[in-house]
């Protein structure tokens, strides 16, 4: 057995999405982490598909979305049959202020591109190696690795994080409850290509039902459209020769979910659901990959305990309805990894982790009812308007307003407030750019924490800029911008200190409403952690240092 010492700040458990996300996320703080995965290679399956806009607005803050961009499909719409006739054209429309709409990725595509961003931090997947065993006490955390070939290495780090799945082995040996139930049907997944006279529209999936005279749903097909012509992952109902026994995967705490292991439906297999109840004939061919799946739906009942955490399926299962599962589990890791940073990095106390449970279990709590509620009564079963319903599944909607993080609200009661979502806007210029910029681009690559400072007079902005600095000082990594309205000089843009942009098509103030000068604090997973009047900047500042545990400076009054 190899010994190794401290030279790891975080031991990440499982290399799929949310891992790979975690990952990235510490790397790109600073932090050094190794990721283990029990299996050598990626697995060629598509199994999650639906990429949400809110994790393209934080892989855009990372960097990353192009890669994405230029590998995904657009998912325009879905189209509903009941009973051959069709019921519903849902077109997949958001707010024009919205920088991105749905898009649809196999998921080992998404894993080769998190990897390779991950390998670009100078970090690798060590594959075959899986997390055998662990114990933890105040100081850290003793870990057991053991290699395909029986090699195994005692490692002691300071934290851990399980993104081992379901059936995670970091959750049971917390002894965390993991309360839920399973769907008694299974599900039949296949990854095939539907021949060209097949008229679905682009970019749109396919929900075909049959009913009985009484509504209960007895058959089912669902269609998702992947890169490549023709090519769809499609899901149905099993039939019972493939089904397998109900608990064939059940464990010690119960779900049975996930892709099963046997024999997957063949193309005949697939082709008999799909000549019963697609809206027009299609021959299917190019079987790449096909499989029995079965849905649980759990929940942890905390995500963590002392200096271990867990993140994504390890936390939360569901039905895929709406593609919630791993866009959930990659907000978890972008919420978790930068409180984590600033606690390696001693910029923030210990006490600031246990937020991350009381933001994100309840997300998880709310996600796996709303699955549970769509996949056995529809989306309709939900009373909001389309586009209320349209954000909520983008993920647009999150927000952690009652969590322990959110400072006082302050304006608009119907203004951005802290705890929502920073949302994006357009229009911001500059002297020098001829092209106006997003306010993404701004955040872009800016890793900490930044505030956003509103106000039309230069010396005031200033005295905010000097103020925020100095209170943040060097204990926590704070980034300035100022922002000025679209009446402002264009030649006083560069005389407040800080990088400084004008609100030149005045979405800005039209998406945020500033009242009057307004300072903003941005979190680094995109959420709003502040807004006060910029005469405050100081206070507001000692208030958010507060929350993050951090020591405070002498204060400088705005």
């Amino acid at each position: 057995m190899a010994h190794t010492g401290t030279t790891t700040d975080v031991l990440i458990a499982g290399a799929g999405p949310v891992g790979l996300s975690a990952a990235a996320e510490l790397r790109r703080h600073g932090v050094r982490c190794r990721i283990v995965d029990r299996l050598p290679a990626r697995l060629p399956y598509a199994k999650a598909v639906g990429i949400q806009p809110r994790t393209l607005e934080l892989w855009d803050r990372m960097g990353l979305v192009r890669a994405v961009l230029e590998a995904a499909v657009p998912m325009r719409g879905q189209l509903v049959f009941v009973n051959g006739a069709e019921s519903a054209r849902i077109a997949l429309a958001l707010p024009p202020e919205v920088p991105y709409g749905f898009a649809a990725l196999p998921q080992y595509e998404t894993e080769r591109l998190l990897e390779e961003y991950l390998a670009g931090l100078g970090t690798s997947i060590e594959r075959g190696t899986e997390l055998a065993s662990f114990v933890q006490d105040s100081d850290g955390v003793t870990a057991l690795l053991r290699g395909a070939s029986g090699f195994t290495e005692e490692l002691r780090v300071p934290y851990l994080i399980g993104c081992d799945g379901a059936h995670s082995v970091v959750r049971k040996t917390l002894g965390l409850s993991y309360e839920g139930g399973a769907f008694p049907e299974a599900y039949m997944l296949g990854d095939v290509v539907a021949d060209a006279d097949w008229d679905l529209p682009a970019g749109y999936a396919l929900r075909s039902e049959h009913r009985t005279d009484d509504g209960t749903l007895d058959d089912v097909l669902v269609c998702i459209p992947l890169p490549g012509a023709g090519r769809y992952r499609m899901s149905m109902k099993v039939p019972p020769e493939l089904a397998g026994p109900a608990g064939s995967r059940a464990s010690p705490d119960g779900p049975a979910h996930g892709l099963q292991g046997g024999t997957g439906p063949g193309l005949s297999e697939l082709q008999a659901v799909v000549d019963r109840l697609a809206p027009g004939p299609a021959r299917l061919s190019d079987l790449r990959w096909s499989s029995v799946f079965r849905i649980s739906h759990r929940v942890v009942g905390r995500y963590g305990t002392g200096r271990v955490f867990v993140a994504g399926d390890a936390a939360h299962i569901h039905p895929p309805t709406g593609a919630q599962g791993m866009n959930t589990g990659i907000q978890d890791a972008a919420n978790l990894a930068w409180k984590l940073a600033l606690v390696v990095r001693g910029e923030a106390g210990p006490g600031l982790l246990a937020s991350y449970d009381a933001e994100r279990r309840p997300v998880g709590e709310e996600v796996v009812g709303r699955t549970v509620r769509h996949a056995t009564r529809g989306m309709e079963a939900d009373r909001d308007d389309m586009t209320t319903l349209l954000l909520r599944e983008a993920q647009l909607l999150v927000g952690y307003r009652d969590g322990p993080l959110a400072g006082a609200p302050y304006g608009p009661v119907d203004a951005p407030q802290p705890g929502d979502r920073a949302p994006d806007c357009g229009g911001l210029s500059t002297p020098i750019a001829v092209d106006p910029r997003r306010l993404l681009d701004v955040l872009r690559d800016r890793p900490g924490h930044v505030a956003l400072l509103y106000g039309a007079e230069a010396t005031g902005l200033s005295r905010a800029v000097a103020a925020a600095r100095a209170a943040a000082g060097e204990r926590l990594p704070l980034e300035v911008v100022a922002l000025l309205p679209r009446d402002a000089e264009p030649d006083s843009v560069p005389a407040v200190g800080a990088p400084a942009y004008r609100d030149a098509a005045g979405e800005f103030a039209r998406i945020y409403l500033p009242d009057g000068a307004t300072g903003f604090v941005v979190r680094p997973d995109g959420q709003l952690a502040a807004r006060f009047p910029l005469a405050a900047t100081t206070a507001a500042l000692t208030d958010c240092l507060r929350a993050l545990s951090v020591p405070l400076r002498d204060p400088v009054v705005a």
